[in-house]
């Protein structure tokens, strides 16, 4: 099958089963096409993202198929572009992943007690957020009949997209700066796949993989995030769904959320939305929150100038994930920040490593450089008075800190002694 960018046809229907997804409708203009390996509108060239046919759910059916479910995203089903049988199929099956209740770091950035958690998705099987978005592509890709799944990647993703590959017997070949943390080379690597170094930052790599599938070389690929994209960046809802499930089928006041491309941020929302308008739960305010690095925060600057339009950075941070200067939901994210009433934010890579270390003391979870942002974020909105420390708060780790130990190297021993008690009390351990 040849690996289409752009749609092409005005006919919405479509014979591929994914369960309740309907079409591909451009966030722009409305265009409807058939479900297929393609991402851009020929009408307009915005993104396209999966429509929905909801129309049969009953409420209460759905939460209890819902809760019934298995503790993975395959529990959400009914609300994502797969079929039904999804969860009989080889998967890494991500998700259902800890929300860690944080009153110890609440008490050290003064929150109430019992209103800040951290949604932890360390605990995925590939130890990142990523394993979610890969899984939803995977089955995308099974459905269109490619054989080759790859991505471009800050590291991650191609470990995400490495692992995924290898459980359900497709080749992989992944894409990635040259000068990733080497931990995050390591672990794209073992599982077996090609990993291919580019020479350059992210969105060098971007812009080679969309060549890539434009050109013979190309056929039979499936591109997680790039011509599998609008069904990849469903498995950020699943984020949205578990909070909301945790609090008790409740809307949290306000979340803090990494911003890369912008698309984890912008499904979350889209999740939150299709929560309130299933009935699943109280249609309430909330407010979004977006994080940056400074030395990559193209969002952040285009908010704190009112801008509606996103500058191009050449990234220089050690939030290496988050190092993407061209976001394609920058403009997206600005239209939610401001329409719930949150912000976008930065923080210096001193600010992030003094945030891991923060969040690693209070509450035992070691997050990595993305969670360094997140929380350091939080803190500074909490300081400006932008984050109301009253209201029930939801801040994201998007991954673990084993992947980045580089940020946090200077940490070590606290004393070198003699196996002997008197070197013991020599060193003032007691």
């Amino acid at each position: 099958m040849a690996a289409q960018t752009v749609a092409s046809t005005t006919d919405s229907t479509s014979t591929v089963d994914l369960g309740p997804a309907a079409a591909l409708s451009c966030r722009e203009c409305g265009h409807r096409v058939p479900l297929g390996p393609v991402f851009a509108c020929e009408e307009c060239f915005g993104p396209l993202e999966i429509a929905y046919d909801y129309s049969a759910y009953d409420t209460e059916e759905l939460r209890k198929k819902i809760e019934s479910g298995p503790a993975n995203i395959w529990r959400y089903a009914p609300l994502l572009p797969v079929p039904a049988d999804v969860a009989d199929k080889p998967n890494i099956n991500p998700g259902w992943t800890h929300l860690v209740k944080a009153d110890n770091l609440a008490r050290e950035l003064g929150v109430d007690a019992g209103k800040l958690f951290i949604k932890d998705d360390s605990g995925n099987p590939t130890h990142s957020f990523k394993d979610r978005v890969v899984a939803q592509a995977l089955e995308a890709a099974r459905a269109f009949g490619f054989t080759t799944l790859s991505c471009s990647s800050t590291g991650n993703l191609a470990g995400a997209v490495g692992a995924a590959a290898a459980r359900a017997g497709f080749r992989s070949c992944v894409f990635i700066p040259h000068d990733l943390e080497q931990g995050k080379v390591v672990m794209a690597a073992v599982y077996g796949g090609e990993l291919v170094g580019i020479e350059g930052n992210y969105d060098d790599v971007n812009r080679f993989c969309s060549e890539l599938i434009g050109d013979p070389a190309g056929e039979g690929w499936g591109f997680v995030n790039v011509n599998l994209r609008p069904y990849y960046a469903e498995g950020s809802k699943t984020l949205a769904y578990e909070i909301c499930e945790q609090l008790g089928w409740r809307l949290p006041d306000q979340l803090v959320v990494p911003i890369a491309s912008g698309s984890q941020l912008t499904k979350i929302d889209k999740g939150l939305q299709e929560l309130i308008k299933l009935g699943l739960v109280e249609d309430r305010p909330y407010r979004i929150f977006g994080a940056q690095a400074e030395g990559c925060s193209p969002v952040s600057v285009a908010y704190k100038a009112g801008h509606d339009v996103v500058r191009p950075q050449k990234p220089n941070t050690i939030a290496k994930s988050l190092a993407i200067g061209n976001p394609a939901d920058g403009p997206y994210v600005l239209d939610i920040a401001r329409r719930t009433g949150g912000a976008v934010e930065d923080v210096t890579d001193e600010q992030i490593v003094d945030a891991i270390k923060l969040l690693a003391q209070t509450e035992g979870i070691f997050a990595e450089t993305a969670g360094g942002v997140t929380v350091g974020v939080a803190k500074k909105l909490i300081e400006g008075g932008l984050l109301d420390p009253t209201l029930t708060t939801v801040v994201l780790n998007t991954g673990d800190g084993l992947k980045t130990l580089d940020a946090v190297a200077g940490t070590g021993l606290t004393a070198t002694i003699r196996p002997n008690l008197e070197s013991f009390r020599e060193a003032g351990l007691v």
